[in-house]
């Protein structure tokens, strides 16, 4: 008998351990958004943006990149188009 007692003492303790590490984990998380946040704005605080110059220079450098893959892949469509119309009409 006295053995069911202490088994039942021993649920206890750590269902009540367990409820306590489950509140301090959900405090945790609100302290973690936060602190995450905190992070995140640091880390900006850290980064080194480009210039009004350099940034020009990479659009520019980025457009002209896209419009020239643009005119590569219109000749080779337009190519095999025609090799199509060929094979076929």
């Amino acid at each position: 008998m006295s053995k069911t007692v202490l088994l039942g003492n021993e649920k206890e303790k750590k269902e009540k351990a367990q409820k306590k590490a489950a509140k301090a984990k959900k405090k945790q998380g609100k302290r973690g958004l936060i602190r995450f946040f905190k992070d995140i704005w640091s880390e900006l605080k850290k980064v080194t943006w480009p210039t009004r110059k350099e940034l020009l220079n990479y659009t520019l450098a980025v457009i002209v990149v896209v419009l020239g893959a643009a005119v590569v892949i219109g000749l080779i469509d337009f190519g095999l188009g025609r090799l199509f119309s060929l094979v076929v009409g």
